[in-house]
């Protein structure tokens, strides 16, 4: 089952995203229908039956996401970069959300078919937690993982780096497929694409899919 603050992070561009906080967390916020009545109940019970959905096609994903994946625990050495919001994606990730630095869980990119979206893992070593939540055109048929960086000089210090990693939980192949499929106007997504249906993965059916702007 995926881990409830990537859930978290899909159910954010449903509402309005509230600015950073202090501590650099996107929080959801209080829906505008707070107040009880018929009409709001009604409201308020939607948006639930809207959040089950998503949970529910997460849990669903289990069996399927294993489908060319390791497991919990795995550790392995891998290249690593880095990027920054100044570049040409902007401060948006793969699913509409905002890069995280500041955060108990750091934003990275990967190609999804070989990482896919919300996998957990921490350097060897270290108790940072990071979470695939982006993706790249430079990272398609590389196995590379992007960490963001606050600064163009953060990313010039990280370099390029091999580095060992533990993967606390994998993410969803099926989910990655789903948010995917509808994008492949672009070369290096419909690679992804091509590489995930390759794999026997079958795209995961659940709400209304998140479209970003890149």
């Amino acid at each position: 089952m995926l881990h409830f603050r990537f859930v978290k992070t899909l159910l954010l561009p449903v509402f309005p995203i509230i600015p950073d906080s202090p501590a650099g967390k996107n929080h959801l916020p209080h829906p505008p229908f707070a107040r009880t009545g018929p009409r709001n109940m009604l409201n308020r019970l939607l948006v639930a039956g809207a959040a089950g959905l998503l949970l529910s096609a997460c849990a669903s994903t289990k069996g399927s996401k294993s489908a060319g994946t390791g497991h919990a625990g795995q550790k392995m050495t891998v290249r690593t970069t880095a990027y920054t919001h100044t570049e040409a994606g902007g401060i948006k990730n793969g699913v509409g959300g905002r890069l995280r630095f500041k955060s108990d869980v750091r934003s990275a990119a990967a190609d999804w078919s070989w990482l896919p979206l919300g996998t957990r893992f921490r350097l060897v070593g270290e108790k940072q937690e990071y979470v695939i939540e982006d993706y790249g055109s430079a990272l398609v048929g590389k196995q590379t993982i992007d960490m963001y960086q606050p600064s163009m000089r953060a990313v010039r210090a990280w370099g390029v780096k091999m580095v060992p990693i533990e993967i606390l939980e994998w993410g969803s192949k099926s989910m990655s497929l789903m948010l995917l499929q509808d994008r492949q106007r672009k070369n290096h997504v419909r690679r992804m694409v091509s590489s995930l249906r390759s794999q026997g993965v079958v795209a995961m059916t659940g709400p209304a899919k998140i479209q970003p702007t890149f």
